[in-house]
């Protein structure tokens, strides 16, 4: 195995200890002991690959946000691909994307919710929120109606009450609850962009 081989398979194998870890133990109590044990790595390979505790947890956030951002892309890609046009359905076909994310990672998205990361995390949070409203402004730029709100204020509200609506099926108890939750967003959101105030 080449160096840059066993290289990135530790770098996995700390990132995937380190998602069971801080999964269980919320960031303050994790342990990097646990962590090092968990990916049979020693402690000089995860401070070579992240420097330490936060970065290990902001790294898990990144890895996260990324893995959401290609399942929207993927999802709106095919409903493109299948002949759908309309921005506002694509949107809601990535939301959808998202949304399964949340479920299918509701630990990590528990997570990330529960706040008490390191310094700095909200930043972050912060930062990805807009660069995922600048992707759906991308998106619904031709949305904008004569007469409606602003582009900029439909963004907003649409990737807010997305971002909001996975909290809530991050925490369902089970997926059909989960998924209802979803939907019916889904179903709000499309009615709202029909209806003019």
């Amino acid at each position: 195995m080449k160096q840059s081989d066993r290289a990135a398979a530790t770098r996995q194998a700390i990132l995937t200890a380190a998602r069971e870890v801080f999964t269980h133990a919320g960031f303050s109590d994790a342990n990097i002991a646990d962590v090092v044990s968990g990916a049979g790595a020693s402690v000089g390979s995860l401070y070579h690959h992240f420097g330490g505790k936060a970065d290990l947890y902001l790294a898990l956030f990144e890895d996260y946000e990324t893995r959401q951002e290609q399942r929207a892309t993927a999802a709106v890609a095919a409903a493109r691909v299948s002949g759908e046009l309309s921005p506002m359905e694509l949107f809601v076909v990535g939301a959808r994307a998202y949304l399964r994310g949340c479920w299918e990672e509701r630990e990590l998205a528990r997570l990330f919710l529960a706040g008490g990361g390191p310094a700095g995390s909200e930043l972050l949070g912060r930062k990805r929120f807009h660069e995922w409203a600048r992707l759906n402004e991308r998106l619904l730029g031709s949305y904008e109606e004569p007469g409606g709100p602003s582009n900029d204020a439909l963004v907003l509200v649409l990737t807010t009450v997305v971002a909001e609506a996975g909290h809530e099926v991050a925490v369902c108890d089970d997926e059909e609850k989960a998924m209802d939750l979803a939907e019916d967003v889904l179903t709000l959101i499309g009615r709202m962009a029909k209806v003019p105030v």
